[in-house]
């Protein structure tokens, strides 16, 4: 059975439901603009253009809507990376298809979203709770992905796919997060020419090993 806010009349969304969209749109607009600091139930209200007590209504709070506003984000993003990521065969392509992605995700702001809740749940123990659960998929796919590409090699002997995804994951935040004061973006950008710069020459260590040959007793 759908909720009060998602029931569908003749083919359309009831009011409910178009509020509920407005809201977590607005929300991720106000979060984008003016940071989890300037964030509130009447900022969000106002760029829905709706009354503030329907954020409590629909969501709760403010905290809660927030995080709609990131699974939403996450969810679209998550499609889009794995229909990147499934053309790259080797450590040079997926360093590309990873500058693209930064590049698109620092236009659409989907990685501010993540990182302004990041840096909010340091103070706040119950939203830290709900990030950590929510960044669990990013570093399993993270994983996944690097397994296809470098499993089986010297390379994922010596740096586990594990291990390399939550340097990934803490790396792209931190490349976000430096971005604010990067302002022309050339010092980040060259990090990641560094990383299409060294791909190549990895290549070797991504070769993938024989299996041995039992011999016979």
């Amino acid at each position: 059975m759908l909720s009060r806010g998602r029931r569908r009349v003749a083919g359309k969304q009831q009011p409910g439901a178009e509020t509920r969209d407005r809201l977590i749109d607005a929300a991720a607009e106000t979060l984008r603009t003016e940071g989890y600091a300037g964030t509130s139930a009447r900022t969000i209200a106002k760029t829905a253009g709706v009354n503030s007590a329907l954020v409590f209504y629909h969501f709760g709070g403010v905290d809660p809507l927030l995080l709609a506003a990131l699974d939403r984000s996450s969810e679209q993003r998550m499609t889009a990376y794995r229909e990147a990521v499934a053309k790259a065969g080797n450590l040079e392509e997926l360093a590309e298809v990873a500058t693209d992605i930064y590049r698109a995700d620092i236009e659409g702001g989907h990685i501010t979203l993540f990182t302004e809740l990041v840096g909010a749940s340091i103070a706040r123990p119950d939203l830290r709770e709900e990030i950590v659960k929510r960044a669990e998929p990013w570093i399993e796919f993270v994983e996944q992905t690097l397994d296809r590409v470098i499993g089986g090699s010297p390379l994922a002997k010596l740096l586990p796919p594990r291990d390399l995804a939550y340097a990934a994951i803490t790396f792209y935040l931190g490349v976000n997060l430096f971005t604010h004061l990067d302002a022309d973006r050339t010092r980040t950008e060259a990090l990641f020419s560094l990383a299409g710069r060294v791909a190549p020459r990895a290549k070797l260590l991504t070769l993938r090993l024989p299996r041995r040959r039992e011999t016979p007793s």
